[in-house]
């Protein structure tokens, strides 16, 4: 018997044409994975590490961190990559424990939603916050912000 008359069996199943979503699922977790380790480790660093460590962290510091484009862009990354990563972990784990097809279908179509919810929230909060708000007290706002 050679492999193209080879019989199927659960462990081979028939492969269809199209893309691999699964194989490109697995790439993209190992690959966030990495990224994510670098972006969280370098988030703690300079929040948590440099500087006056935890204590530092109010709402000039996040403002001023949120003024300028690279932060933005971090956490951005951040945010995405590791709510992706998320939801397709927890997609995996319907696909592996919820054997019926409704459940399992649900399931998946609410983590989609919450994944898209948060991504579409949490890129608001990034890129409209505003680290001056009027009326605020000079000593709650960054440095850079005029004094009203």
């Amino acid at each position: 018997m050679t492999t193209i008359d080879a019989p199927r069996t659960p462990s081979r199943p028939a492969r269809r044409g199209g893309v691999n979503w699964e194989k490109w699922g697995w790439i993209y977790m190992r690959a966030s994975g990495l990224v994510l380790i670098i972006l969280i480790f370098g988030h703690l660093l300079i929040n948590l590490v440099l500087g006056q460590g935890v204590r530092q962290i109010d709402f000039a510091f996040i403002g001023g961190k949120y003024a300028t484009p690279f932060w933005q862009v971090w956490d951005l990354l951040m945010l995405w990559l590791a709510l992706i990563h998320g939801g397709n972990g927890m997609r995996t784990l319907v696909n592996d424990y919820a054997y019926n097809r409704v459940v399992n279908r649900v399931l998946k179509w609410a983590i989609l939603a919450a994944v898209v919810i948060l991504v579409v929230l949490g890129t608001l909060v990034i890129f409209t916050f505003d680290p001056c708000p009027a009326g605020a007290p000079a000593d709650l706002v960054a440095s850079f912000c005029p004094v009203h």
